[in-house]
């Protein structure tokens, strides 16, 4: 690495985040021989095979795991020095990448992001979408958006919009044809929407609060519980979900905003909501260590600023 040495990491960090020569070489802007070459120079150096290459994918190393790990923070680290040379101390400029699941994403990011590029039109966003948690680092991502109870003790939290809750709804056609249920464990004999997530592919289970006023809550009395719902759909599509319970085929657990012009309109119809309190909302995410560039900082501003009216 006689030259840019950083070239042949960046490069190397490329294949392994999108496990193709062939995607990689795209965002490089080189082509795969070429990429192909610097990859196999860069493993002659270091002696060490870094890449696993078959003809369908691309995989690393138990080596190549371990020296990404170690990589990753001192790229993002050259990528945040760079780009605050560029933006000239306090001017929003450059890529902003943001992850959020789905249902975030239509729900925040989708209705403001026009007028976000509008006023800051030297700041091109980067919308990933992603019901995993993502390594901010490692992927090479400025921030995330995620409900605070999943978020990793060792981050930067920014609360947007104050608390949320969830309701259980269904079409007026559903209830009349199947009844309304008045526990949460009478989901058994009604079809529910299942949320599959991305990363884990395990399925969501239904979450609810043992209300004061139960009968022998005691104890647990305001305490989460969580009901396994079976049902014909499973999806990590909720606008799918919600379809599904617009044509009366089934109940969904949803993020009340995601349904409240359906719930306003009659189209919709929820039950248990003595089950369903508010719980912490949604937060904006980045590493405790990044120092918060202008483009990110005109970012969260803008976001609060939309959302202060509804928190």
């Amino acid at each position: 690495m006689r030259d840019d040495h950083t070239a042949a990491l960046r490069a190397f960090h490329m294949i392994a985040r999108h496990a193709s020569f062939t995607r990689a070489a795209a965002v490089l802007e080189v082509t795969p021989s070429a990429l192909s070459q610097t990859m196999r120079q860069l493993e002659q150096r270091l002696g060490v095979r870094l890449l696993q290459r078959s003809t369908r994918k691309v995989g690393l190393t138990e080596a190549g795991q371990l020296f990404l790990e170690r990589i990753a923070p001192a790229l993002a680290d050259i990528d945040s020095a760079v780009e605050a040379l560029r933006q000239h101390a306090d001017h929003p400029a450059g890529t902003l990448r943001i992850t959020s699941s789905q249902s975030l994403f239509d729900q925040l990011i989708a209705p403001m992001a026009g007028d976000f590029l509008r006023r800051y039109p030297d700041v091109t966003l980067d919308l990933v979408v992603d019901s995993a948690l993502t390594d901010l680092v490692a992927e090479g991502v400025d921030a995330g958006i995620r409900l605070g109870e999943r978020l990793a003790r060792d981050v930067v939290a920014v609360p947007l919009g104050g608390p949320v809750r969830a309701v259980v709804a269904g079409s007026p056609a559903y209830f009349a044809q199947h009844g309304r249920p008045q526990h949460p464990h009478e989901l058994q004999h009604h079809a529910c929407a299942r949320f599959r997530y991305n990363g884990s592919g395990a399925i969501y289970r239904w979450e609810f609060a043992h209300k004061s006023g139960a009968p022998k809550a005691g104890a647990q009395r305001g305490r989460w519980f969580e009901i396994d719902v079976t049902g014909p759909l499973i999806t990590n599509e909720p606008t799918l979900q919600i379809h599904a319970a617009l044509d009366g085929l089934l109940l969904v657990h949803a993020l009340e905003p995601m349904v409240r012009e359906h719930i306003a309109a009659g189209r919709l119809q929820t039950v248990l909501d003595s089950w369903l309190p508010p719980f912490e909302g949604f937060y904006l995410y980045y590493p405790s260590r990044l120092q918060v560039p202008p483009k990110l900082r005109a970012f969260i501003d803008f976001l609060r600023e939309r959302l202060e009216p509804s928190a």
